[in-house]
């Protein structure tokens, strides 16, 4: 069936999908927060080539940044079930919404390790070797002085995986999770004007994305503030 394009029907859709929005910032939200903090325990194994431990998270890492999201949501979402299951265990009727979280932060936390990896070993190692001449221990070190630093120098790359995450709930609907995209599902089927509805999707994320930047820009001037202001003065 043919449907002349109706441009009322993109601000009509505008508040229905709306509505399903925290659904994506719940995803985004807890996927990148707990990707953070497993990132930098990720990563430790590859900083200080801790035996076994290395090869596994260097497995781990390379896998989920050399597969789709799509293909990982299917694997968790699918194959999860059957491992859990053999050992007794049965979340066959779990919400799919956890599926999702489970793998967003997956994806995060490899993401996050390699930025935190590359962001720690910036750090000139003299600032160590200080730390350790004036009697703080190695994790007042890492705390106090070099993590500080690494999180400020990997903040940018942070900001852009997060925004590229947040573009990637877009594939939650695919595993049934109701949030803006499933939802926008459902008005093209009840509406058959998918053309609107896309163009309507399109429009909130952009705006999102928008808001995002401009909010990751502001965090960044703060984090270094303590620089030369010129160059954060623009």
């Amino acid at each position: 069936m043919g449907n002349f394009f109706e441009p009322s029907l993109i601000f009509e859709s505008i508040p229905k999908l709306l509505s399903y929005l925290h659904i994506t910032l719940e995803i985004l939200v807890l996927s990148v927060g707990i990707g953070l903090f497993l990132g930098i325990l990720v990563a430790m194994p590859k900083l200080y080539h801790i035996p076994i431990l290395k090869e596994i998270v260097t497995v781990y890492i390379s896998f989920i940044r050399g597969t789709p999201i799509l293909i990982q949501l299917f694997l968790v979402f699918y194959g999860l079930p059957v491992v859990v299951g053999l050992f007794g265990v049965d979340i066959t009727r779990m919400d799919p919404f956890y599926f999702v979280i489970i793998t967003y932060t997956l994806s995060n936390t490899a993401n996050f390790a390699e930025l935190f990896r590359g962001a720690i070993t910036s750090v000139d190692y003299g600032q160590t070797e200080a730390a350790y001449s004036v009697g703080l221990s190695p994790w007042q070190n890492f705390y106090r002085i070099v993590f500080p630093q690494a999180f400020r120098v990997a903040f940018p790359n942070i900001a852009n995986a997060s925004i590229s995450s947040l573009k990637d709930t877009s594939l939650a609907f695919s595993i049934g999770v109701m949030d803006m995209m499933g939802r926008g599902e459902t008005l093209i089927t009840a509406t058959t004007h998918a053309i609107e509805i896309y163009i309507s999707l399109s429009i909130i994320y952009y705006v999102i994305v928008l808001i995002f930047e401009h909010g990751f820009k502001w965090i960044e001037r703060y984090l270094n503030r303590y620089l030369v202001k010129d160059e954060y003065s623009m």
